[in-house]
């Protein structure tokens, strides 16, 4: 029986994943929608377009993620993070559907340097943070709501940390990046994966879901030079010295546990998918 899987911002770094990976589960039919198609923070729109096409899943990618800006666009970031996921919530909910809500780990206040289970209570401290905790509270307003907490999310698609460096990497000799925040980079490839099959037998639920191993952002910057043979000196500074409009969690070291052992997970070390990454943009830049 073919399964029809409704994702919502599917022009971003995660839904291009998906759409790379969609031919490899013949069991759903996927309908990839962005704001064109589909505005979710229009709740008549939601509940039109869901009741036409009566999904057993909604993947739910539209959210702002411009975590500085957040602070002055409050609304924008409401409306997106957490409205939209109310709309959506209740419609899914009316329709029995299931719900996959991508949350952060901005939730956390990050003052904890030990690895964080999905029982640690949230307590966001930028206004980006909040906004997707609300997203959190409203995705559990369906029964059947599976919430996926991840970090420092990249790709070969769109704008992200890795593709930012490599550019940086090129154009200059030497660049400065926060060694004080510490954490565990994604792969939005794996990440991917992790959702389809996550979907195929559910369970629902709370989960964290990053690469294995943890870092900070200097080391990270440092690697995407090694890996990319680029000649780029990585300063480590302060987060004070950044002078980011947003703050950021200091630490956020995400257990795992959860998900690997109820999904049988094989989680990749970090550096490993960071260098399948950039050996693709690699490969993509020669053609």
């Amino acid at each position: 029986m073919i399964t029809k899987v409704l994702v919502t911002g599917a022009n971003g770094q995660l839904g291009n994943c998906i759409k790379e990976i969609s031919n490899n589960y013949p069991q759903f039919e996927f309908v990839f929608t962005d704001i064109m198609q589909l505005d979710v923070t229009n709740q008549d729109d939601v509940d039109n377009y869901l009741n036409k096409l009566m999904p057993k899943w909604v993947i739910n990618l539209a959210e702002y993620t411009a975590v500085d800006k957040a602070e002055t666009e409050t609304q924008k970031a409401l409306l997106l993070n957490a409205n939209a996921v109310d709309f959506l919530s209740e419609a899914t909910t009316r329709i029995d559907a299931g719900l996959v809500q991508i949350s952060t780990n901005y939730v956390y206040r990050g003052d904890n340097p030990s690895f964080l289970t999905e029982n640690e209570i949230p307590s966001p401290i930028s206004v980006y943070g909040i906004t997707k905790f609300q997203g959190e509270i409203e995705a559990q307003k369906n029964p059947k709501h599976i919430i996926i907490r991840t970090s420092w999310l990249y790709s070969v698609y769109g704008d992200n940390f890795v593709k930012t460096m490599r550019k940086l990497g090129k154009e200059k000799s030497e660049i400065n990046v926060t060694s004080d925040q510490w954490g565990n980079p994604t792969s939005a490839h794996d990440l991917a994966e992790v959702i389809l099959s996550m979907i195929s037998k559910p369970v629902y639920g709370i989960y964290h879901y990053s690469n294995e191993g943890v870092t900070n952002w200097a080391i990270f910057a440092e690697e995407i030079m090694t890996f990319s043979s680029l000649d780029c000196n990585v300063n480590h500074i302060t987060t004070k010295e950044y002078h980011a409009d947003a703050d950021r969690p200091m630490y956020s070291l995400l257990d795992k546990s959860k998900i690997s052992d109820t999904f049988e997970l094989t989680i990749p070390e970090w550096e490993h998918s960071l260098e399948l990454i950039i050996n693709r943009l690699i490969k993509e830049e020669q053609k």
